[in-house]
């Protein structure tokens, strides 16, 4: 079984042993409570299967909270203990401005005031080396600080913990003693790495949010207990694999983005099963859209990202966590998100949305503002009676009038047009977020096919792929709940990346084998607590750079233990990828190696090759309804089609609708559809439209 919590519906899966899906559902997300409509979910689906509790043998849970927290600053009153003498890392930062010009200029908001940023004495050098010891002295005066200041969690970065954490150990001991119930992140734990604002932010932010994610996690188990459950719980984690529930209750930050994660997980799986080398995957839910690059049947990955930024797409301009994570770019634009017209009579689209409550005007429970949702459904391409399993009661009424009131009025438009405007502006929302992303990483997006799930991204998909000027989208099966169905392919693993700064020509074998030696065994007993049995995987990484440059590039190490006959390959490597990226070396300039990665994984399940598609034959509408067309812009019949009625090699043209239990497929008027042997919808753009 897996659960996706999100920030409008909770997603639910259940896999039988020869990895087939036997149900699905979408339920709304009770944000006071998330465990109850997981709960009501996993019920549901166990329900629909005739199975009982005592037969889940696997159980993966992936979850919004710990990202929505730290958006809307919902954690625990936190302080920092600093090494003495640098009180001001987050007030210093990067010393810059992330736009330099912008003469009213917000800073990004890290959490912790000036007032809560504590000291105390102690110091170590850059090696490990015990310069000055704790000033254990200090403890009493840093122990009635904390209390006055009434905080509930504590962030202790101490300088070059990295390479010898005792002091900061032995200051939790010390801490604890004299306050048992206070939370305590050690940066050490969290983030290993050198750059100590990057280390203090990362560490701030696991703290802020490890007492709400300890309290759910304890009451999310607890309630799953109760009902039967008997199996472990694993947690899915931004990097892509699982982990325990004790290591995400330690280091709640590796969670943050864990539910998009596994979106990413299943689009890098079909992208294998299809033999598509270059993937632009997009799903988008009821809160936020998200696209990421798959090149090779990997997703992109990165060892940072920024929070809540204040300028959306500016980096900097957010705060930056330090942890293992797929990279990928979100923006606020879902089924939920909020329309307006603004004074200057422009429509906004997001990012701010509606949620399950009190959700869309549609969903009858209290909103009164429109939505995406409510567009998709004064423009014709949602059934009523089918959305949400017809378990959802749906009022396409209160949509039109919603979207008369805050958009069709200022603007003097139509109720189809009204809506239809607002389809226009935050689908170029999206589309132009992943030309963004793909040009920041120097891609190209024409020749990519893009990959579509979430509840929205099917019905979104043609018309964002138009304008990111793509021709083929892949729509696979149980897309409504994509993100949830990747939970169930992913591998438990851990990832560890430590600072241990060498250079290449000076490079101590024996040490640097010990070390990656200790790496191993924390790793290993990470993923042993998921996986108690089977072969492990494991990939090892050297962060590479020449001598006095600023950021490393990433280069595959040997899965073994390194011997001095490798130093030449691992030059090599190095100068292959740097001009790749660069289009030349810098001959004769010493490499150094700052920081040093191994993953440890489970092997992941291998994806079943795509079948050829047989012979394609024209399907026939069940009926048909009128849409508003997104190419002429003019209503027009669109034929409606059931996707489990659609046989291996179906084809049709749009307009047209294909419904499924949790979501539509719109085929815009310049797509058609057909489907390969494993029920894939694959969209081709066609060079005339229909008529």
């Amino acid at each position: 079984m897996a659960i996706d919590i999100g920030g409008t519906f909770t997603d639910t899966v259940l896999l039988d042993n020869a990895s087939r899906v036997v149900a699905t559902t979408k339920t709304p997300t009770t944000p006071h409570r998330p465990a109850l409509g997981a709960v009501a979910g996993a019920s549901h689906v166990l329900k629909a299967a005739g199975a009982d509790w005592h037969q889940v043998t696997g159980f993966i849970h992936g979850t919004t909270l710990a990202t929505n927290a730290l958006i809307e600053r919902r954690g625990a009153d936190t302080a920092t203990i600093t090494t003495r003498g640098f009180r001001d890392i987050l007030e210093i930062a990067y010393e810059r401005r992330y736009s330099q010009y912008a003469i009213d200029l917000v800073k990004p908001d890290l959490i912790v005031p000036r007032t809560r940023s504590l000291t105390i004495g102690g110091r170590m050098d850059a090696s490990g080396q015990e310069l000055e010891p704790l000033d254990k002295a200090g403890i009493a005066p840093l122990v009635a600080e904390l209390r006055a200041l009434e905080v509930k969690a504590v962030a202790i970065c101490l300088l070059h913990a990295y390479a010898n954490p005792a002091h900061e150990l032995a200051l939790r001991e010390l801490l604890a003693q004299h306050m048992p119930d206070l939370v305590i992140s050690l940066s050490h734990e969290v983030s290993p790495e050198a750059r100590e604002f990057d280390r203090l932010c990362t560490t701030i932010a696991n703290a802020y949010v490890q007492p709400l994610m300890a309290g759910y996690l304890q009451d999310f188990e607890t309630r799953f207990r109760q009902m039967g459950l008997t199996c472990p719980i694993l947690m899915m984690t931004a990097g892509g694999g699982m982990t325990t529930l004790d290591t995400a209750a330690r280091l709640p930050i590796r969670l943050v983005e864990s539910g998009p994660a596994g979106g990413a997980v299943l689009a890098a799986r079909i992208a294998e099963a299809t033999g598509e080398a270059e993937v632009l995957s997009f799903d988008m839910g009821g809160t936020t859209a998200k696209l990421c690059l798959i090149d090779d049947y990997r997703p992109q990955t990165a060892r940072k990202f920024e929070i809540s930024r204040a300028e959306r797409f500016i980096k900097g301009s957010g705060m930056p966590v330090r942890i293992p994570v797929i990279e990928m770019i979100e923006i606020g634009a879902g089924g939920g998100s909020i329309a307006s017209v603004d004074r200057l009579g422009r429509i906004q689209v997001g990012p701010h949305s509606a949620g399950s409550d009190p959700g869309p005007a549609a969903f009858g429970k209290g909103g009164d503002k429109p939505t995406v949702t409510d567009a998709d459904l004064t423009l014709g391409l949602i059934e009523p009676g089918r959305f949400a399993e017809g378990r959802l009661r749906i009022d396409p009424d209160a949509a039109t009038q919603a979207m008369v009131q805050d958009v069709g009025d200022p603007l003097s438009l139509s109720p189809g047009l009204a809506a239809f405007a607002v389809s226009e502006i935050v689908d170029e929302s999206m589309a132009s977020a992943g030309r963004m992303h793909a040009v920041e990483a120097g891609k190209d997006l024409s020749n990519r096919l893009m990959i579509a799930f979430g509840g929205n991204g099917p019905l979104h998909a043609t018309r964002v792929a138009r304008r990111a000027q793509m021709r083929r989208v892949l729509i696979p099966r149980d897309p409504g709940v994509g993100s949830a169905v990747g939970f169930l392919f992913a591998p438990v693993s851990y990832e560890v990346i430590r600072s241990r700064y060498a250079r290449l020509d000076g490079l101590d074998i024996d040490g640097l084998n010990r070390f990656f030696g200790a790496m191993q065994t924390e790793a290993e007993q990470v993923v042993r607590a998921g996986a108690p049995e089977g072969a492990l995987l494991q990939r090892r990484v050297a962060y590479m750079r020449y001598h006095g440059q600023g950021h490393e590039i990433e280069i595959r190490l040997p899965d073994r233990a390194l011997a001095a006959t490798d130093l030449d390959a691992l030059r090599g490597a190095f100068e292959t990828e740097y001009s790749h990226q660069f289009s030349r070396i810098v001959p004769g300039m010493t490499i150094e190696i700052l920081n040093w990665g191994l993953s440890v994984s489970s092997p992941a399940p291998a994806p079943e090759r795509c079948p050829d598609s047989p012979a394609e034959h024209a399907a026939m509408a069940t009926e048909h309804r009128q849409v508003l067309c997104d190419v002429t812009g003019a209503w027009r019949p669109a034929g409606v089609f059931n996707r489990s009625d659609l046989a291996p090699g179906a084809a049709l043209n749009g307009p047209a609708l294909i419904v499924e239990a949790q979501t539509t497929t719109f085929v815009s008027a310049d797509f058609s559809a057909t489907l390969d042997g494993q029920g894939n919808i694959w969209l081709t753009r066609q060079e005339e439209v229909q008529p």
